[in-house]
C-alpha cells in the first residue's frame, strides 16, 4: 500500500492533520495502535483556543461544537479565597470555548467515516524505515498479518509515549524537561458547575480548578502528591478539600454528587528538539507536553498540524520545500511561548513542597499585581485565548486554509 503522507497516531494532532490534508487534496493514511473507543474515550482537556475553534469551523467540523460548546469571555482567579475576573473579551478581543477533547475526537472520527478517510486501528509493532531517505515507509502488523505502507512523508502524531520520536537519532535529539513534584486529582460528576466560567484557585493547601463539560456536568481538580492514590480520596474528602481551596464564595455554588470518573495525572513540561528529521515530522505530544494549567495541550497539537499541513500543501502543489524545511523552527517558536505561559501559571497557582515563606509571599505579590494591572491582565488574556499563529510564525493566520 502507498500514500503521500503516513500519519502515526489518531489523536487530535493526527486526525486534524488528516482532515486538513483531505481538504487540500493530499492523500494520507492514519495508523493507530489502539481502538477508536479507546482513543475517543480518553478524558482530556476541554478548553479550546479561538484558533482551534476557527480551524475546526473551516473544516466543517463544528456542527456540534457550535450548539454544545460553552463560550467563555473571561475566567476567574482566586488566592486564598480572594477572587477577581479577567475579562478576555475586553482585554484581548477573544474567548475560549469549553468542549471536551472526547467530543472533538468523536466529531473527527465521525467525519472521517463520512469522507471514507483510511484509519488503521489496532496496528501493532509499528516501525519507521528510511526516514532520512527519499522513500520512507512504515511497517506494522494487524489481525490480517504484516503490513507495509510506503509514503513520501511520515507525520509522527503518536503522543508522549509513542515510537516516532525515538527514530530521530540520539546525536540529533535534544530534550528539555521539568517534572513537577505533584499531580492533579480530577473528577467528573453529573452536577451543575459552581460557576459559569472556570475558576483557578491558589490556596495554602494547594491548587484547585472549578471547570465543566456542560451545564449539567462538572469537572473539578485539586493538586495532590504524586505518591497519593485514588483510594485515598473518597468523594466526601475530595468535595471538602475542593470547597476549602476554592473559598467560601465559590464553594457556596458547588453542588456535590458522586464522581463517575476519578483519576490522578502527573504534571510535566517537556520539549523535544528538533521536531523534524529527514522525512519525519513530529506534532502534538510526540514533540512536547505542557502542564494542564494553561490548557494548551490539544491547542498546541492543532497549531502544529496547521503549520505542517500548509507546508505539505506548498510541497505538493508548488514543489516548494521551504515550509517543510522550516517547520520545526516555526512550530517551536509557538511551542515555547505556550510552555512559558503554562510554567508561569503553574508556578503562580500551585504549592511546591520545597517552597519557603518567601516563595509564598512572591505568589501573593504576583497575584496582587495581576489583579490591579490592566497590562498584566492583557498579557494573561492574550496567552490564554491563544497567541495568533501569524504572531508566532510570521506567516499563518488563525484559520486553517480549506
Amino acid at each position: 500500500m502507498r500514500t503521500q503522507v503516513a500519519i502515526v497516531g489518531a489523536g487530535p494532532a493526527g486526525l486534524v492533520l488528516a482532515h486538513l490534508l483531505r481538504a487540500a487534496g493530499i492523500a494520507s493514511v492514519v495508523i493507530e495502535r489502539r481502538t477508536r473507543d479507546y482513543v475517543e474515550g480518553r478524558v482530556r482537556a476541554g478548553v479550546l483556543e479561538q484558533g482551534t475553534v476557527a480551524a475546526l469551523a473551516r473544516l466543517g467540523l463544528d456542527r456540534r461544537l457550535r450548539t454544545e460548546g460553552l463560550v467563555h469571555t473571561g475566567t476567574t482567579l482566586a488566592m486564598d479565597g480572594e477572587t477577581f475576573r479577567i475579562d478576555m473579551a475586553d482585554l484581548a478581543g477573544g474567548a475560549v470555548t469549553i468542549y471536551g477533547q472526547q467530543e472533538v475526537m468523536r466529531d473527527l472520527f465521525d467525519a472521517a467515516e463520512t469522507h471514507g478517510m483510511p484509519i488503521v486501528f489496532e496496528a501493532a509493532d509499528v516501525q519507521l524505515h528510511d526516514i532520512d531517505g527519499a522513500s520512507p515507509s512504515i511497517s506494522y502488523r494487524t489481525a490480517a498479518g504484516p503490513q507495509h505502507l510506503a509514503c513520501d512523508v511520515v507525520a509522527g502524531c503518536d503522543g508522549s509515549h509513542g515510537i516516532c520520536r525515538q527514530f530521530i537519532p540520539e546525536a540529533v535529539r535534544k530534550t528539555f524537561e521539568r517534572v513537577y513534584p505533584f499531580g492533579w486529582l480530577g473528577i467528573l460528576a453529573e452536577v451543575p458547575p459552581a460557576a459559569h466560567e472556570l475558576i483557578y484557585a491558589s490556596h495554602a493547601n494547594g491548587f484547585a480548578l472549578s471547570s465543566m463539560r456542560s451545564p449539567t456536568r462538572s469537572r473539578y481538580y485539586i493538586q495532590c502528591g504524586i505518591e497519593e492514590r485514588i483510594e485515598d480520596w473518597p468523594d466526601a474528602r475530595f468535595w471538602d478539600e475542593l470547597c476549602l481551596r476554592l473559598g467560601s464564595e465559590t464553594a457556596a455554588g458547588v453542588v456535590r454528587g458522586p464522581a463517575f470518573e476519578k483519576s490522578i495525572a502527573p504534571l510535566r513540561s517537556f520539549v523535544g528538539e528538533p521536531m523534524q528529521y529527514g522525512r519525519l515530522f513530529l506534532a502534538g505530544d510526540a514533540a512536547h507536553s505542557v502542564p494542564p494549567t494553561g490548557a494548551k495541550g490539544m491547542n498546541l497539537a492543532v497549531s502544529d498540524v496547521l503549520m505542517l499541513a500548509e507546508a505539505l500543501e506548498d510541497f505538493y502543489a508548488r514543489n516548494e520545500r521551504s515550509g517543510l524545511d522550516g517547520y520545526s523552527a516555526r512550530a517551536l517558536a509557538r511551542v515555547w511561548k505556550a510552555e512559558r505561559f503554562s510554567w508561569w501559571f503553574t508556578g503562580l497557582t500551585h504549592r511546591f513542597p520545597e517552597a519557603t515563606g518567601f516563595d509564598r509571599r512572591m505568589q501573593v505579590a504576583e497575584f496582587a499585581y495581576l489583579r490591579t494591572s490592566r497590562a498584566a491582565q492583557t498579557a494573561f488574556a492574550e496567552n490564554y485565548i491563544g497567541l495568533p499563529l501569524d504572531q508566532s510564525t510570521g506567516r499563518l493566520s488563525t484559520e486553517a486554509r480549506p
